[in-house]
């Protein structure tokens, strides 16, 4: 027998938006940044006015809690689909506040011209001009009358027909009796089958964002401190991006700035390093993972919600135990000589600017690694050496691309089975054997990806080992990176496209590397023997041309520390193929040593 997990009700948007202003359904992200432009409010608005469909909304009862008393409590049903249109409606047809980007509350009005029957955005124009309502919500106040509105604009607009005027508002005040679908998820289900069905019912197939799900759970419980919690995590992650939003936030959340959590996250106020700006879901996955030994966010909702899962059923305590445990972990988060301590390990890896980093996830999984051995007693040498290493392992095999909550369950997991040290040396073991540096890490740079991860390692190497820009004396890779310094072709990019080469073939990562912007101009469209002759001949007349390296043995560092074959100084020839071919070679071993090395 099929049992059916859902039901499927119409009800007028007046009904809905209630329950919304009584928390009878749980939106958090009124209390957070609104996405949605002004302008697709409008067109919220106009197509329902035009009887168009907006889709359906889907929510979740909590499940049930078995109190201490034996009674079942149940939460609130929380908005899983549709949070956007709801608070889009709520803006403009109840007169709302939103959340801009800012964390600063404003208004979305939305005009009506009742003659040509069009929805605007409000304006400053908008509202002097008299055949506008400039703002549709007081269209719904209770106290709104439509007749001496119909009498108010018909003296300002006596050419157009009384009748039609009072058709047009009319018809407006009615969106809100217009019905809308609710499908309601039973409390029974499972975190994953919630997720499966909104994927089916989903036209676009798009995923139900775990982090969104979590943080909606987080806010809806305010029993157990979850609206704080959840304003620490959107605060912290946006004071990492702008420091100077602490002005704003002590006017316009002064119970906040009382709290523990804004204590914590007060040193941001001075900070300026973008190595680790987290987004929320970051934060989520970290101070999860680092508390729970669990890496997948689904499991997060159902604990919070109470999930006991030998018994399958739902229990208050753990709840309670559960958001306490990940206050913890947020708060771990946040602290200051935490969150340095790991910037700068990264930083000690080479890796020194934000554009080097393309995978947050290896950092996420870096920082709960940092976090784990730490709360495992490790000395913090031990535990700088095991992160680096650890961080530019995840790196190099994109271990977190795919599937990052599986890869985190199984390594967090693991780590606790078989000790840190012991996992990390048997996947090193595994991941980074004596084929892969000689095999399939040369493979892996056959690539045109100027951001790939690899070339990136390649350059925190460089960083590492102090080496000096292509053909610079002074100047090094480090400080090319920090000053924005040029990615040039060691073979010319026209100068391959003379010789017919696609883009795919003269933008290889094995033809890059960092230098002064003076040696790129310089070096222009030359074609490789010849350049490299002359770099021969300003080491012998000690005239430079090129950089200002005159002396032959640096030359000779200058191009090994940038994996350049001597072969193109010592005489001979090499075509374009070989080129690269070896050069993926000598880039694939200065990684190895630099592995070594962390």
């Amino acid at each position: 027998m099929i049992i059916q997990k859902f039901s499927v009700n119409n009800h007028p948007i007046q009904t809905l938006l209630s329950w919304v202003e009584s928390n009878e359904i749980a939106i958090p992200e009124i209390q957070r940044p609104f996405v949605w432009e002004a302008t697709k409010v409008r067109d919220l608005i106009d197509s329902l006015f035009r009887g168009y469909p907006i889709g359906y909304i889907i929510a979740w009862q909590n499940p049930t809690v078995r109190l201490k008393d034996g009674s079942s409590s149940r939460g609130k049903k929380i908005l899983i689909d549709g949070q956007q249109r709801i608070t889009a409606l709520m803006a403009a047809l109840l007169g709302k506040e939103i959340i801009d980007k800012d964390y600063r509350r404003k208004r979305i009005i939305i005009a009506f011209n009742p003659d040509e029957m069009i929805f605007e955005v409000s304006n400053s124009a908008i509202q002097k001009d008299k055949r506008w309502i400039s703002d549709i919500s007081k269209v719904f106040r209770p106290d709104f009358k439509i007749l001496d509105k119909l009498k108010e604009y018909c003296t300002y607009n006596p050419e157009i027909p009384e009748d039609k005027i009072l058709t047009a508002i009319d018809s407006l005040k009615s969106i809100i009796n217009i019905p809308v679908g609710l499908i309601e998820l039973s409390p029974e289900l499972e975190i994953s089958e919630i997720t499966e069905i909104f994927i089916r019912i989903n036209s676009s197939g798009v995923v139900l964002n775990q982090a969104d799900f979590a943080m909606s759970k987080i806010a809806v419980d305010e029993k157990n401190g979850g609206n704080l919690l959840r304003k620490a995590i959107d605060y912290f992650c946006h004071l990492a991006v702008e420091p100077e939003y602490f002005r704003q936030l002590k006017e316009i959340d002064k119970d906040f700035i009382n709290t523990e959590y804004f204590q914590k996250m007060l040193w941001l106020k001075d900070d300026k390093d973008d190595i680790y700006d987290p987004s929320y879901t970051d934060m989520l996955r970290v101070s999860f993972t680092s508390k729970f030994r669990r890496g997948r966010l689904q499991d997060l909702v159902a604990l919070l919600s109470g999930r006991d899962f030998e018994t399958r059923q739902y229990k208050e305590e753990i709840a309670e135990q559960s958001f306490n445990k990940l206050r913890e972990g947020v708060l771990d988060f946040m602290n200051e000589n935490h969150f340095k301590k790991f910037v700068m390990i990264v930083r000690s890896a080479g890796f020194i600017d934000s554009s080097m980093i393309r995978s947050q996830n290896a950092l996420n999984f870096a920082y709960i690694l940092y976090l784990t051995l730490r709360e495992l007693n490790y000395n913090q040498a031990k535990i700088e050496q095991l992160v680096r290493k650890w961080f530019v392992l995840s790196v190099l095999t994109s271990r977190y691309s795919g599937s990052p909550e599986s890869q985190f369950d199984i390594d967090i997991r693991r780590v606790y089975e078989q000790g840190p040290e012991e996992y990390i040396k048997n996947v090193i073991s595994a991941e980074l054997s004596d084929t892969y540096w000689t095999i399939g890490l040369p493979q892996s740079m056959d690539t045109s990806v100027a951001s790939s991860p690899i070339f990136n390692v390649f350059l925190a190497a460089q960083v590492k080992m102090n080496d000096k820009g292509f053909l610079s004396k002074d100047i090094t890779v480090k400080d090319l990176i920090e000053l924005k310094g040029d990615i040039h072709h060691i073979y010319p990019k026209n100068y391959l496209k003379k010789q017919n080469y696609s883009r795919g073939m003269y933008n290889q990562i094995a033809n890059y590397v960092m230098a002064q912007s003076e040696i790129n101009i310089a070096i222009g469209d030359k074609e490789p023997e010849k350049y490299f002759s002359e770099l021969i001949n300003q080491c012998e007349t000690k005239v430079a041309k090129y950089g200002a390296i005159i002396d032959i043995e640096q030359l000779r560092e200058n191009l090994q520390a940038n994996c350049i074959p001597l072969k193109l100084i010592e005489g001979e020839t090499l075509n374009y193929e070989d080129f690269l071919k070896e050069r993926r070679f000598l880039m694939a071993n200065k990684i190895k040593e630099y592995f070594a090395l962390l």
